[in-house]
């Protein structure tokens, strides 16, 4: 998918805890939030991400899916391709990623999407779950899309976890 001009790229990644906020197994998780949200805030080319309340140690646990305290999220935009690629794989994020299994379930189903937006644009929770089930309904389209489905990324191919643990 190429990117139009004067468009961003949204990407949400959803995951369900192991067990809710505040238990001892998803405690390293909880503490590393702050420090590895800071990072990408801090990265070139980011933009936005939808935060919760600011509490320490919470990111955005706070905005739960269905009602659901372990389903949480992350949704976030970013100026390009390159930059929210650069975050994922060439940061401490990875190092994160790569103990996801140790923290969240495994869904079973397609729980991260990404899609352009407008620049300026902030998209809601219910707009990028609405792309999530759009993928999942679908397939990859120029509404939703994954790493795969973008030729300029290429860190995600050497670097992404196992399947079993994503």
């Amino acid at each position: 998918m190429k990117q139009p001009a004067g468009y961003h790229l949204a990407e949400l990644n959803i995951g369900r805890l192991v067990a809710e906020p505040g238990d001892p197994r998803v405690e390293a998780f909880m503490k590393a939030l702050d420090a590895v949200n800071g990072i990408g805030k801090r990265s070139d080319g980011f933009v936005w991400m939808m935060e919760g309340s600011g509490e320490p140690g919470t990111g955005n646990t706070e905005t739960k899916i269905g009602g659901d305290p372990c389903f949480v999220s992350n949704l976030t935009v970013w100026e390009n391709v390159e930059s929210l690629e650069a975050f994922v794989w060439n940061t401490v994020h990875r190092a994160f990623y790569e103990r996801r299994a140790e923290w969240f379930e495994v869904l079973g189903e397609q729980h991260f999407v990404m899609w352009w937006v407008p620049a300026g644009h902030r998209p809601t929770l219910d707009e990028a779950l609405e792309r999530l089930e759009d993928l999942r309904a679908n397939g990859p389209s120029d509404r939703a899309f994954g790493w795969k489905d973008l030729p300029q990324a290429t860190l995600w191919k050497t670097r992404a976890c196992a399947a079993e643990a994503a």
